[in-house]
């Protein structure tokens, strides 16, 4: 039986998802704030695949699984314009990265309204995997809903014990880390530059347990440049994660700042390190200050 979703956001992941869901038949639709916008990349691509809904209700209303894939900031939000519309006993699949207290909010909100909420925390990079990449999955539906995951290319899900909330913990906690080193990486590594000593930095990173710091470092500053405004909303939302631990977070905001910063120089990302980290240094000395 052919499985009708919608997907909520057509960024990256949502178009990822749209290629993969195609191929395991689902018949898809979708909705993105950006669809407002013909010269926008989810507009247009949405109309090549011929998925572009006039509004949330028409996306909406007729799909039995709901895939949440929008910014972290606007998970709130999405899900208000979607409770009139949305089907009774409804799948809500949430992909996005906020806090486990965002979460349970949106779950409660879902719940009420006869949907069936399902959290999700992708664990490592959605490309080149899409659907297949690793996710933990929550909520009082998780397993339920699974076996539906799986038949519709999710295939790499496991059901996340405990409470509403764990998964999301579980990635906002990783993303401490994973983000955290984007932003260290930055911030060494364009000083390191100024100083004239950034070879070295980069050599006497060898004895750790990273086989190439040059390509990592290459790599995970470009992924703050091209994807930084997005991931300054997940850190953000990682800060409210450790408060809610009950912690005082200061890396996390930290962090954001310096996604936010990279997000705004994203025509360096495709570059070498060294052209990339001196039209970095460019644009400081430019008045755009890191």
């Amino acid at each position: 039986m052919t499985t009708r979703v919608c997907l909520l956001g057509f960024g990256e992941v949502g178009q990822l998802l749209a290629r993969d869901l195609a191929a395991r038949g689902a018949r898809l639709s979708a909705w993105d704030l950006k669809f407002d916008d013909a010269r926008s990349a989810p507009y247009r691509v949405a109309t090549e695949l011929g998925l572009r809904a006039r509004d949330v209700a028409s996306a909406v209303s007729q799909a039995e699984v709901v895939v949440s894939a929008v910014t972290a900031a606007q998970i709130g939000a999405v899900a208000r314009a979607v409770l009139p519309h949305l089907a009774r006993s409804a799948w809500y699949f949430d992909l996005n990265s906020t806090s486990p207290g965002a979460k349970a909010a949106t779950a409660a909100a879902i719940d009420a309204a006869g949907g069936r909420f399902v959290e999700a925390a992708i664990m490592a990079p959605i490309q080149p995997r899409g659907a297949a990449s690793p996710m933990l999955i929550g909520g009082a539906h998780a397993a339920e809903f699974q076996p539906v995951a799986s038949e519709l290319g999710f295939t790499q899900t496991r059901v996340m014990p405990g409470k509403l909330g764990s998964a999301s913990a579980a990635k906002m906690c990783r993303s401490v880390l994973v983000k955290g080193l984007e932003a260290l990486v930055l911030e060494s590594l364009l000083s390191a530059r100024r100083h004239g000593v950034d070879e070295e930095v980069l050599e006497s990173l060898r004895d750790w347990k990273i086989e190439d710091w040059r390509a990592s470092a290459r790599y995970m500053a470009s992924r703050a440049l091209l994807h930084g405004a997005r991931r300054a909303e997940e850190m953000r939302e990682v800060s409210r994660t450790v408060a809610e631990a009950g912690l005082v977070p200061r890396m996390s905001p930290a962090s954001a700042d310096w996604q936010d910063w990279a997000g705004a120089h994203g025509e360096w990302g495709g570059r070498e390190l060294p052209a990339m980290l001196d039209g970095l240094l460019g644009a400081q000395r430019g008045g755009a200050r890191p």
